[in-house]
């Protein structure tokens, strides 16, 4: 079941499509939030085999809702707008593989393995 190299294209055509230009009002600004999520959640297949991650594409379309929820109550528009850019940014260099697979396992490593906060552990980790 491997993505066909013409879907591919159309996905990345609609990467390089996408234009950072600020939002008139939420509704646009929504509009692109939900763009970009789409963007995402239809790149995850194409991420997983390209970088050949050890989970499966709906753990990360899971992390995919994580990441975008932890914004929601987001309100001022020129800040979501800064975010759907960085996010915009995030997905063409994963797309154009310029990442590394650390890069992209990166976001499981704060939820997954919370960082020690009491010093016997932050020692046993070697934290300072």
């Amino acid at each position: 079941n491997h993505p066909s190299m013409a879907s591919r294209e159309a996905v990345r055509r609609t990467v390089q499509s996408v234009r950072p230009i600020l939002s008139v009002d939420r509704e646009e600004a929504r509009k692109r939030v939900l763009n970009l999520y789409k963007a995402w959640y239809r790149q995850i297949p194409y991420i997983v085999m390209d970088y050949d991650i050890p989970k499966s594409v709906e753990q990360c379309r899971e992390k995919l809702r994580e990441e975008f929820l932890k914004h929601k109550n987001v309100t001022d528009i020129r800040v979501i707008d800064m975010l759907v850019i960085k996010g915009q940014m995030e997905l063409k260099e994963s797309v154009e593989i310029w990442k590394q697979k650390a890069h992209i396992m990166r976001y499981w490593k704060e939820s997954q393995e919370p960082k020690p906060t009491d010093f016997l552990s932050k020692f046993l980790s070697g934290q300072n």
